[in-house]
Formats: structure tokens, C-alpha cells, sequence
């Protein structure tokens, strides 16, 4: 079955149209959080990408008007955490506006560098912060990574029209 939507906006492509063709576009589902000096709060994405090797640079996207962006913007430093196939719990919950996103049930602990990081999740990255780009109502943190762990048995969990899903 092919869908043609051909509604243009003043600037592009009809925000309908471009919402239906990125949600069959299969994406990673990760929680970012971080802690500027005023408690953890975190967010989910799938937005994330990896930039480059030499230096190790990633980037993840988040919008200005997201209740986290204030605390993100602050940020020196923040954790990728990459959900598991049986996190979606989690990833709702750090997809719910107004709500401790870390009060119990979320299982969290912070790394000897001080920044939170969920528990048994697939794996994570601690990141330092180098830049935020703006790019229309986001923005575009682009950070270093500078330590990781891996969990190899853990499959990902993936955002997929609309629905998420394990490999």
C-alpha cells in the first residue's frame, strides 16, 4: 500500500506528513539524564547518532520546550542510557511530562563521576557535554563520550511506528 500525502506547509513538508514518514523509520530507544546541580531528570529519545570516531563524538536531539532542556542546556556532562527490549515501562515513563521520572519504580544510582544512570539498562554512555546547536524547535547537544558499558546479552529496545519493539 503506498500513502501520498502532497500538503506542503509554508516551509516544507506538512508536519502530518512528516510525522508518518519518520515513524517508519525504525529507531534505538535510549533515556538521557543528567544533573546540572538541581537533582537528575532525564528524557527518551531516539534521536541519538554517533558523529565520529577520532574524536569519539555523539549527539542527541531534545526540544526547547521539553521540561529537561533547561536542565540540559546547564549540564557539563550526561548518560545515554540504551533501553533494554523489556524497558518500555521505562521508556513511557521518561516519555511522561510531569512526573518524578526517577521516584520509585525507576531503579537508578549515580556513577562515581556523579552523574545518574538507570539500572539494568543494555548499556551506556557518560558524555561531556561540547556543544548545543540550534536547529528549528530543538536542539542538538553534541558531546564526547568518555566511558561506556556494554551489557552484549541485553537485546535494544526500538521505537517503530508508533510502537515499540525488540529485535
Amino acid at each position: 500500500m503506498t500513502v501520498t500525502i502532497s500538503s506542503y506547509s509554508a516551509t516544507g513538508i506538512a508536519p502530518e506528513r512528516f510525522r508518518q514518514v519518520f515513524r517508519r523509520y525504525p529507531a534505538g530507544v535510549v533515556a538521557v539524564t543528567a544533573d546540572a546541580g538541581s537533582g537528575p531528570v532525564g528524557f527518551t529519545a531516539t534521536s541519538l547518532t554517533s558523529l565520529s570516531i577520532d574524536p569519539p563524538l555523539a549527539s542527541f536531539g531534545i526540544a526547547e520546550a521539553a521540561s529537561s532542556w533547561p536542565h540540559i542546556e546547564r549540564a557539563a556532562t550526561a548518560v545515554i542510557n540504551f533501553l533494554g527490549a523489556d524497558q518500555e515501562p521505562l521508556a513511557r515513563r521518561f516519555a511522561t511530562s510531569g512526573i518524578d521520572r526517577f521516584a520509585a519504580p525507576t531503579a537508578w544510582r549515580r556513577l562515581p563521576t556523579g552523574e545518574p544512570v538507570l539500572d539494568e539498562v543494555a548499556g551506556w554512555l557518560r558524555l561531556s557535554v561540547e556543544q548545543t546547536v540550534p536547529a528549528g524547535d530543538h536542539r542538538i547537544v553534541v558531546a564526547r563520550v568518555e566511558d561506556s558499558w556494554l551489557d552484549p546479552e541485553r537485546r535494544p529496545l526500538v521505537f517503530h511506528d508508533g510502537a515499540y519493539h525488540s529485535l
